[in-house]
């Protein structure tokens, strides 16, 4: 078996696709699925108890994402990302995001902004519940829906592409470690910089914050105890 959380998928051929990509991205970003392993369809649609053929699909398109590679029969590869491609995707995001949450802080109603508060909050609490899935998508919303805010739908998908490439290794690591819950209650300390119409210190909060996340990835590939 491919050793996934069993989840329960029923839908749609096409909506099942989906929702395995879905899934599989989620086992990515945690770290379910590991870097540089292989897995077969047929073994991974056992822990999901489907059919193998919604999982090749959706693996062909996590392949196109260039988040896995086929490996000719056997299954598919998780792509490896390196230190040097983690620092380029961090500068790409840095410039887009940080001048785009300055501008938002200028522009953005403020019904706009508190509306992102239960998520800041649930991301926060996922945190603190050790749920890292639930953190992880929370946080995906919360960033993409602040940046929805400046009205650029391509530089949201753009970003959303970017976070999917960049995912966040050793997470049940930095869990343990205790590092989850700071970095998560910076979205609450945007937030409130945002509602203050201070655009300087949104974009010093985002620096910072996107600094954190760069380092978060470097400390959770060393070994425990490094």
């Amino acid at each position: 078996m491919g050793h996934l959380t069993r989840r329960d998928l029923n839908a749609s051929r096409e909506r099942l696709r989906d929702q395995v990509a879905h899934a599989l991205r989620a086992a990515l970003i945690s770290g379910e699925l590991r870097p540089g392993s292989v897995y077969s369809a047929p073994a991974l649609a056992e822990d999901f108890g489907i059919s193998a053929t919604p999982v090749r699909e959706a693996m062909l398109d996590l392949a196109r994402e260039g988040l896995v590679e086929p490996v000719r029969n056997k299954g598919f590869r998780v792509t490896e990302v390196d230190e040097r491609d983690l620092d380029q995707y961090t500068e790409i995001r840095a410039l887009i995001e940080i001048p785009t949450v300055t501008r938002v802080t200028r522009v953005a109603a403020r019904d706009e902004l508190e509306a992102l508060r239960p998520v800041a909050e649930e991301i926060v609490h996922a945190a603190r519940e050790h749920d890292l899935i639930g953190y992880l998508e929370a946080d995906r919303r919360f960033h993409l829906a602040l940046l929805g805010l400046a009205g650029n739908e391509r530089l949201v998908e753009t970003v959303g592409d970017l976070r999917k490439r960049t995912r966040l290794y050793g997470l049940t690591a930095l869990d343990e470690r205790g590092n989850l819950v700071p970095s998560a209650e910076e979205h609450l300390e945007l937030l409130d910089i945002m509602l203050a119409g201070d655009a300087e210190g949104a974009e010093a909060c985002m620096t910072r914050h996107l600094g954190h996340v760069r380092s978060l990835w470097a400390e959770g590939e060393k070994p425990a105890g490094a």
